[in-house]
């Protein structure tokens, strides 16, 4: 896709070649305005500066939704079922052990373990689950995004440092970077009113930086934002890695509208998704990894994303409820993982969630 090029699109493009850090108004000159193909030419080129061996990671892990009530309400989603709603479940401790048994024969090391903001769970009943897993499987626990933190804390009525240490101790190791969809809260009024805000979702990874806790961070796009939000969440996310160094990975992936009630929008196309990942590799530049998207673009366009700054091609997601629930249904095992990463011509690599290669 070619774009009109201006003085200032040209300094944009001179200080990304020369791995210098862009401001907002040149990440903002190359969203709206850079030619994808040498967008994605810049990117590769900083990616290969930050990871010069031709290595591409993944990791095998399972995803794994504990409930899926929720009162939050996002306009977003298709998987969640208010509270009463036949169709609610909650896992018990067997059906979890016999998810993470399922992981660990194909070789997983790590589970994702996110659910919905349940009204009627308290701190102790998360607790639990984190010391039956711990007590009985050889497990790292990915668990709870920052909107799940400050929900438990609201139920508990304590502060977020404290429902984050109790969960420690239980039995989490690190934290996603999910709900944090689009960091402008002008976005998040209309695809999710009910959730955290900004502030909010920075300062909850902020205070688990604080006590030791890495996690990653992540974008929702191709929804109510513009191009130069787009530019602002990264902004947001480059800002609090100045200050605290505590995101391992940043994860972005399009929205898909079938099935929820934001339906009549249209999916943002592959070369927009490229694109935005080019811009948050060059923009991104304390940011150590950027995860591939293959969970919503597919296998092809995520081997293309492979040249365009991603060095990182994800999980197997042995098992994943949220996407699927709106309509996308794409599912890479390991093998399959290890061959589109082989295609464009890099060698695959098993990864923790710290991004430490592991044995196969």
């Amino acid at each position: 896709m070619t774009k009109h090029t201006s003085p200032a699109l040209e300094r944009a493009y001179a200080k990304a070649y020369a791995h210098e850090r862009l401001t907002r108004d040149e990440g903002v000159s190359l969203i709206e305005s850079g030619d994808t193909h040498q967008l994605c030419a810049l990117a590769h080129r900083r990616r290969m500066h930050l990871h010069p061996g031709p290595v591409v990671t993944y990791i095998v892990e399972r995803n794994i939704n504990y409930t899926n009530a929720c009162v939050t309400y996002c306009r977003f989603c298709a998987f969640y079922r208010k509270p009463g709603h036949g169709e609610v479940y909650v896992l018990s401790h067997e059906e979890l052990g016999r998810k993470i048994e399922e992981l660990l024969e194909v070789g997983g090391i790590q589970i994702l373990l996110q659910g919905g903001h349940h009204p009627d769970l308290p701190l102790s009943w998360y607790e639990e689950m984190l010391r039956f897993v711990k007590r009985n499987y050889p497990i790292h626990v990915h668990g709870f995004s920052a909107p799940e933190i400050e929900h438990i804390a609201k139920v508990e009525a304590i502060p977020v440092r404290a429902v984050l240490e109790r969960l420690r101790e239980a039995g989490l190791d690190t934290m996603p970077g999910a709900g944090g969809e689009m960091l402008v809260d002008r976005v998040r009024k209309i695809i999710a009113p009910l959730k955290t805000t900004t502030r909010a979702w920075l300062d909850i990874h902020r205070t688990a930086h604080g006590i030791g806790m890495r996690t990653t961070a992540t974008m929702m796009f191709g929804h109510a934002e513009t191009p130069a939000e787009r530019v602002e969440h990264f902004d947001s996310i480059r800002t609090l890695q100045d200050e605290t160094g505590g995101f391992t990975a940043f994860i972005l992936w399009t929205f898909q509208p079938e099935h929820t009630a934001l339906y009549r929008m249209e999916k943002l196309e592959s070369h927009e998704y490229l694109r935005t990942a080019a811009v948050a590799r060059l923009y991104l530049d304390n940011v150590a990894n950027l995860q591939a998207s293959w969970v919503t673009q597919g296998p092809r366009v995520a081997e293309i994303s492979l040249r365009c700054g991603i060095n990182d091609m994800g999980s197997t997601m042995l098992e994943e409820n949220v996407v699927s629930a709106a309509g996308t249904t794409y599912a890479m095992n390991a093998a399959e993982i290890e061959h589109s990463i082989r295609a464009v011509g890099f060698t695959p690599r098993r990864r923790n969630v710290y991004y430490e290669e592991v044995a196969a």
